[in-house]
């Protein structure tokens, strides 16, 4: 079956925004979209709900992080033909996700059904915790944005090399919070809008700001 031919999950934008609405980033402790995506959900055909922003199509967002080093997994989409999302092409990234298949249904959580299989699709992995979530992604200032939610996890492995299986992937390793940040200082920066988002909440999640105040 051809992916634009698949069945993925979608919410109405008018229920999902309904007892409040928010850009960027909203934290797990406020509103609590899962619960509303949840009891609300349903199926539609990808062609359908691309370029169609009435309605949302809820994504579940891993950042993977060496527990030790409390580096980052990150990697850069292929620049070329070879990665099929165009408006993502020579992207940086530091999340791993993907849409929540009708398949997913199948299991009695699929928002985290489908992330355990991206996961396992995407990356050689030793093994990692139980994801946690840390909040939500809204960014309706992108193209690509404007018709995903992200529901943002952090997930800590003891893991120290992540190797990507995806074609479209061109280079993918961990690295620190700073290099991060770097990169989406730079002038000519070329970083997915959710990655970027999720900068601040993951350092909070991982207490770099209680070590930027102690130094």
């Amino acid at each position: 079956m051809e992916k634009n031919d698949k069945q993925i999950m979608v919410i109405d934008r008018s229920t999902l925004f309904s007892e409040g609405y928010f850009q960027g980033f909203a934290p797990a402790d406020g509103l609590n979209y899962y619960n509303i995506i949840h009891d609300n959900y349903f199926y539609m055909q990808r062609s359908l709900v691309e370029p169609d922003p009435k309605y949302k199509q809820p994504i579940a967002y891993a950042i993977i992080v060496n527990k030790e080093s409390r580096h980052i997994f990150a990697y850069q989409r292929a620049g070329t033909d070879d990665y099929n999302e165009k408006r993502l092409r020579g992207k940086w990234s530091w999340g791993i996700g993907g849409h929540i298949d009708k398949i997913d249904s199948e299991e009695k959580d699929p928002i985290k059904t489908s992330l355990l299989r991206e996961i396992g699709e995407e990356v050689e992995i030793d093994g990692f915790e139980d994801p946690q979530i840390l909040g939500y992604i809204n960014d309706d200032q992108t193209e690509v944005g404007t018709v995903h939610f992200g529901l943002l996890y952090l997930i800590e492995t003891d893991s120290k090399k992540i190797r990507p299986k995806d074609k479209e992937i061109s280079w993918g390793g961990f690295m620190s919070y700073d290099q991060l940040e770097e990169i989406c200082m730079l002038d000519d920066k070329n970083v997915e809008s959710w990655s970027e988002i999720s900068l601040e909440p993951v350092r909070h999640a991982l207490g770099l700001d209680d070590l930027a105040e102690e130094g």
